[in-house]
């Protein structure tokens, strides 16, 4: 039975308006949800990297990373499993800031090594960098001391060792 799963999306297009769009009504045509997304400029000049972490099958993945490839302005789709990426992600907390509190999310944000971007009489902000599983579990820990503000970034994947992505879309021009 083909379970559904995370799988991961490197869908290189052109820079064009409407692109993000087209890509999303795809997916939610073959109701496959988008669990994180980012946008990016990459190497070549002009080209655009979306990543896509998607919550589906096998089947679905592979069905539309093929349905993508056909879309005018869209370069090139890989489909990666977690063992072919390294990704990272950026969070930034807002807590409420007193001073019973302050001792002890200072420990905890040690602790995750996190950092502390601003200190205010009236609340801290942390930033924190790394794999999704480490935010998940730095977000846990602070929410006793009461969470005002929470922002994450997408993910940010480079692949492992492959041929340069500039000889890959090469291929497909």
């Amino acid at each position: 039975m083909d379970t559904e799963q995370l799988f991961t999306l490197s869908v290189f297009t052109e820079n064009r308006v409407g692109l993000l769009g087209r890509i999303s009504v795809l997916l939610t045509r073959h109701h496959v949800h988008i669990e994180r997304i980012t946008v990016s400029e990459s190497e070549p000049v002009g080209v655009r990297r979306h990543t896509l972490i998607l919550h589906t099958t096998r089947v679905k993945a592979v069905k539309v990373t093929a349905q993508l490839r056909k879309l005018v302005d869209v370069l090139e789709v890989s489909l990666h499993t977690s063992e072919q990426l390294v990704t990272w992600e950026l969070a930034l907390f807002k807590l409420h800031e007193s001073v019973a509190n302050k001792a002890r999310a200072m420990q905890v944000v040690r602790l995750h090594q996190a950092r502390i971007l601003e200190l205010d009489p009236e609340f801290m902000i942390i930033e924190k960098t790394g794999h999704y599983e480490t935010i998940e579990a730095l977000k846990k820990e602070l929410e006793p001391y009461g969470i005002l503000e929470f922002s994450r970034s997408g993910p940010v994947t480079i692949t492992r060792p492959v041929p340069e992505l500039k000889s890959i879309l090469g291929r497909n021009q």
